[in-house]
């Protein structure tokens, strides 16, 4: 810095810092203060998927159904929609983390069940 050392701060150096510390906007996927709100967050969010995926699945092992595909596939389908749904259920009741292994399982699931296809 090239300033001399008795030189000090302008009155508009001064206000502009100081708006700029005021001006401090909220990240909304920051964590919250309130655990009960970051709880309430995760169940939703499990509910959420999981119903999604469920019904995915569900239309996925209808869709093999109608088609010429072995039972295998969409019996796997519809198995990982099951497990689905009691992520979904799971969720619900605060289990968030149970309920996220179970989608990873009824993800992996149907995928295994589209390989057979």
């Amino acid at each position: 810095m090239s300033g001399r050392p008795d030189s000090g701060t302008g009155p508009e150096t001064a206000d502009s810092e100081a708006a700029a510390g005021q001006d401090e906007s909220v990240d909304p996927l920051a964590e919250s203060d309130d655990p009960w709100e970051d709880a309430r967050r995760a169940r939703w969010t499990a509910v959420g998927t999981g119903a999604a995926l469920t019904l995915a699945g569900l239309a996925a092992a209808l869709l093999r159904l109608t088609r010429s595909a072995p039972a295998l596939v969409p019996a796997a389908y519809a198995g990982g929609a099951a497990l689905c749904a009691a992520a979904a259920v799971l969720g619900s009741r605060g289990r968030t983390r149970r309920a996220l292994w179970l989608l990873i399982a009824g993800v992996m699931v149907m995928a295994l069940g589209d390989q057979f296809d």
